[in-house]
């Protein structure tokens, strides 16, 4: 099991990598701005979600930094009254309206897609069922894999972490089940589980944590990626998917960001009060 000395690094301010090269593309102005940073995995959904459904974007930046969303600027308050990201500016309104929350974002911008690039991460809405199991991969993920992910990487003793790679690897597995329960029933909603599938809703709302698994979790807590080779196969898919892809800064930038979550340094986030509280997440 990992432990490394907490150097006091603090979260990175500016994407790096391919992740900087589209950040640069998109800083021009459009009738959506997306307020983020670059280090968390709910504004990674809304970002993969953006470059796949081929929706126009600006990438809101404060002096060639991405918005700090523990300082709170006035500007991201508006937009999202907790001051947390994901957020959406809609400038097509006046005065701007706005939209917070990555899973009622991620809606919002299928309705969008649906009427302009008439792209989608559902399958058809003539099969209910299909939509019904994707949706259903999906809330595992948030009820289930993200909270599991906090849990390990901010337990400190050696048994409450041992307790936690063994939840996010049932996390995993659950996932993987429901994969395996879609494809048996010949459902279009493995997303790229499926070799030769594409991108999927589910896809979106867990990669950015199993992406950081392979990085951050491996770092400081020695965690094995389970082994199996058709998961290994399902990430290599997801990770080196295109609109995934555009979105990921180099590793070092997870690395030093999530310091502070490895260590439960107080007040690290409201995600990580929140896991300490035993509450729901923000």
């Amino acid at each position: 099991m990992s432990n490394k000395a907490d150097s006091g690094k603090s979260y990175h301010l500016q994407c790096t990598g391919v992740a900087k090269e589209t950040a640069d593309a998109h800083n021009a102005a459009k009738d959506i701005t997306l307020f983020g940073s670059c280090f968390c995995p709910f504004v990674q959904r809304v970002w993969v979600a953006l470059e796949y459904l081929g929706i126009d974007y600006k990438v809101r930046v404060r002096l060639y930094d991405e918005v700090d969303p523990y300082k709170k600027p006035a500007d991201l308050l508006e937009v999202s009254p907790k001051g947390l990201v994901p957020a959406l500016r809609l400038e097509n309104y006046n005065p701007p309206r706005a939209v917070n929350e990555s899973t009622v974002i991620l809606e919002f911008l299928e309705d969008i897609a649906a009427s302009t690039t008439k792209r989608s991460l559902l399958p058809p809405v003539t099969e209910p069922y299909a939509r019904a199991l994707i949706h259903l991969q999906a809330d595992h993920v948030n009820r289930t894999l993200v909270p599991a992910f906090y849990r390990y990487i901010q337990a400190q003793d050696e048994e409450k972490q041992i307790q936690g790679a063994k939840d996010f690897v049932e996390a995993i597995h659950g996932l993987i089940k429901l994969f395996q329960r879609a494809e048996k029933e010949g459902e279009s909603t493995c997303g790229l589980w499926r070799e030769g599938g594409t991108l999927s809703l589910a896809d979106v709302v867990a990669g950015p944590w199993l992406f950081r698994s392979t990085n951050v979790l491996v770092h400081y807590r020695g965690f094995a990626v389970p082994a199996g080779p058709q998961f290994r196969a399902y990430l290599d898919r997801l990770f080196n998917y295109p609109a995934f892809k555009r979105t990921c800064s180099i590793e070092d930038l997870y690395i030093d960001s999530y310091e502070r979550y490895a260590h439960n340094r107080p007040n690290t986030s409201q995600v990580a009060n929140a896991i300490n509280a035993g509450t729901t997440l923000p």
